[in-house]
């Protein structure tokens, strides 16, 4: 469904953004993956290329809260391969601290990283985009866009300004044949949620009308049909991948 594309995916080290990464590759998609960390980023391209050594895969650690270094990474992402046919913003971080307990710094990480940095990938890539004719962002976004939560205000919040991100560039941009979505994950099945004891994943699915969490590749088709000829005449849309999960 990918084949031949360039794709950028960000925090494409683990969890859903490695399942990402990993559906891309089996769709014929080249891959640039982008994480934190000089080692967690090798080590992901380690396990990939052991699954599958045909599989182009690379990537780069940019600080994605410096507007310069991402732009520079992108930019070496075009000058490699000639074009970005795809991007994928899926690094983010989330919390659950209480208001009376927050510190500005702390409310500025979440908002730093799941806003700013989208619109640090976004400007550049959206450049090279319109001067070869299109292309395709996806935004992650999650259920608590919708609902919010009852603490944390800084990741419901941030992930708001994601689906207005969203909505608005996919409105601004489809003139230059740039189409903008986002999906919406609910709870998934990643190694945070395995960190929890049993009896509290068990609460968190019993809400769920499905009545279990979603599994990685779930969320990830979602990525591969958005980014996909299929979705040609799909722009603008916040793909909810939850279960039904509603607050």
């Amino acid at each position: 469904m990918l084949k031949g594309k360039i794709a950028i995916v960000t925090g494409g080290t683990r969890g859903i953004g490695r399942g990402i990464v990993r559906k891309y590759l089996q769709n014929g998609a080249k891959v640039v993956l982008f994480g934190s960390r000089q080692e967690t980023v090798e080590r992901a391209v380690e396990i990939l290329k052991e699954e599958n050594e045909l599989w182009e895969v690379e990537g780069m650690y940019p600080n994605l809260t410096d507007a310069m270094e991402v732009e520079n990474a992108i930019l070496a992402v075009k000058e490699k391969f000639g074009r970005i046919d795809i991007l994928v913003n899926n690094a983010g971080i989330s919390q659950g601290t209480p208001l009376y307990d927050y510190t500005i710094e702390e409310f500025d990480k979440v908002i730093d990283l799941n806003v700013k940095a989208l619109f640090y990938a976004i400007l550049p890539t959206a450049k090279i985009m319109k001067a070869q004719g299109g292309g395709c962002i996806i935004n992650t976004s999650s259920m608590v866009s919708l609902s919010g939560q009852p603490s944390g205000v800084a990741y419901p919040t941030s992930k708001f300004a994601v689906n207005g991100m969203t909505i608005s560039l996919a409105r601004e941009l489809g003139k230059d044949n740039i189409r903008v979505n986002a999906v919406a994950p609910g709870v998934t099945q990643t190694e945070m949620l395995e960190a929890y004891p049993k009896q509290v994943i068990d609460a968190i699915t019993a809400k769920i009308p499905l009545g279990r969490a979603g599994e990685v590749d779930e969320v990830a088709n979602a990525f591969v049909y958005l980014a996909s000829d299929l979705a040609n005449y799909v722009t603008g849309e916040i793909l909810s991948v939850d279960g039904a999960t509603r607050a």
